[in-house]
């Protein structure tokens, strides 16, 4: 028998634990994917989309040693969300993505998520300066990335939809 395993980092900031994913982060997952809340992210989904993705998390860190944490709210102990680092087939480069769930936003968490992931990525990880893929309507995504540092580099398109493509600053080393 074969074992897979992968190290994850665990990070910290003051409200948040950026760890890994949970069977028990499933339900807060599925929910946030058959809202609309995910269109911009291709859904809604049903569960079985919503499980596909799930799952293709966990394996993107076992396949390529990074992805997506899970954002833990340290005072509830409830899954926020989720950040990271992926890269899946057709996309050109590593991208810095970020989805908050129902309840967590409008109170910084995505930003502070968001800010610990691209450092670490930069940093520890030694990638180079990230991209994210974001819809032209997707207002609060864009605000983030604005937030973050990122400019818009080009507009380009994923999975046959329009996307702005922002580069985010190189962190200090």
């Amino acid at each position: 028998m074969t074992t897979l395993s992968v190290d994850i980092p665990v990070l910290e900031t003051e409200r948040l634990i950026l760890r890994e994913p949970r069977m028990s982060d499933f339900e807060a997952h599925a929910a946030f994917a058959a809202s609309e809340r995910a269109r911009f992210v291709g859904g809604p989904f049903d569960r079985w989309g919503a499980w596909r993705g799930f799952s293709s998390a966990v394996g993107h860190w076992m396949l390529f040693g990074y992805g997506f944490w899970v954002v833990e709210d340290k005072a509830s102990g409830a899954t926020a969300g989720r950040v990271g680092v992926i890269k899946p087939e057709g996309w050109s480069e590593p991208e810095l993505g970020w989805h908050i769930y129902e309840g967590f936003e409008g109170r910084g968490l995505a930003h502070e998520a968001a800010l610990m992931a691209r450092d670490h990525a930069q940093g520890p990880m030694g990638f180079a300066p990230l991209i994210s893929h974001i819809d032209p309507q997707n207002t609060r995504s864009r605000a983030l990335a604005e937030r973050l540092g990122a400019t818009i580099e080009r507009e380009g398109e994923l999975l046959g939809h329009p996307v702005l493509i922002y580069r985010h600053a190189k962190v200090p080393a």
